[in-house]
């Protein structure tokens, strides 16, 4: 029997190793994260920048009989830790609400944890998250409800165009893309531009003049509220940042919304799996689908 002691020890030495390993990489991600937030604080220099690449990669995919316009305000990135995406994200709406008085996201984190709307991390609730971000920004906050479309769209689209963001909850993808899958990918992201394709003709270029590296593109700096009748909008996509990228992402806003209203439970495995997580009564369905959270900026 003595002899069967020593191999129950083997075992653990190697066990030890791999934690240490899982660990490694966020930290040396953060590390890099908050160096590209150092660098992304050029406050309008970054406006244009990283979604003109975006829009150059895919200059292809937009219709050349319509006239387009880009109306955007930059938010820095960063790379979730653990199923943090709605805290991550209301960081980021964060430095564009107060770009002079940054917050810190373990203080977006500890405020979400002593007041009860997270026990890991996760925002199962849009209410909560308005709730949050009125607390750690000290901002006003409108929750919609009934989804992204109709006269909820209208507001959407205003309120990105005046330089506020807006905290969308959705599926994601495996490539960080909405997608309908009842909530089982259920996300946060913070978008902060909008981009028209419009009727030919419908732009005021003294408003929103060409661009110089894309002469198809036109930019707005979104203070002015837009110029062209409401019958001249054909397509519109949204730009947004969400934790699992540093990237843009720039999705159509009818994909966004209906990606938006489906969201109904949460991943049945996830759900039985034994940890604890702050629900509304009525589920995922209650506390996300359709709705999203409006944050605007103290009038200075």
């Amino acid at each position: 029997m003595s002899g069967d002691l020593p191999p129950p020890p083997l075992p653990p030495p190697p066990l030890p190793p791999p934690p240490a390993s899982v660990l490694a990489p966020p930290v040396s991600s953060k590390k890099k994260l908050y160096q590209a937030i150092a660098e992304g604080k050029a406050p309008v220099e970054g406006d244009f920048e990283e979604a003109r690449l975006l829009l150059a990669q895919r200059e292809g995919s937009f219709r050349k009989d319509l006239d387009w316009v880009l109306c955007n305000k930059y938010v820095p990135s960063l790379i979730q830790d653990g199923p943090k995406c709605g805290l991550v994200a209301l960081w980021m709406a964060t430095h564009l609400l107060r770009p002079t008085d940054a917050i810190s996201v373990e203080k977006v984190i500890q405020t979400a944890l002593e007041k009860g709307y997270t026990a890991q991390g996760e925002m199962f609730s849009a209410g909560d998250m308005a709730l949050l971000a009125g607390e750690v920004c000290g901002c006003r906050v409108q929750r919609l409800s009934g989804g992204m479309t109709g006269d909820n769209s209208a507001l959407i689209l205003k309120h990105l165009m005046e330089g506020q963001p807006v905290l969308i909850p959705y599926d994601e993808d495996f490539n960080h893309e909405p997608c309908l899958r009842r909530g089982h990918k259920a996300h946060w992201a913070v978008a902060s531009g909008v981009l028209f394709g419009l009727v030919q003709g419908s732009i005021s270029s003294s408003h929103c003049p060409a661009d110089t590296t894309l002469p198809w593109l036109h930019l707005s700096e979104g203070s002015a509220a837009a110029d062209w009748p409401p019958n001249a909008v054909v397509e519109v996509y949204i730009l947004a940042k969400q934790g699992k990228s540093l990237r843009y992402q720039l999705w159509k806003l009818e994909t966004v919304a209906q990606s938006n209203a489906q969201l109904k439970e949460m991943e049945p495995q996830r759900a039985s799996d034994g940890t604890h997580y702050v629900l509304p009564p009525g589920g995922v369905e209650e506390g996300l689908a359709g709705q999203v959270v409006l944050l605007y900026s103290k009038p200075s």
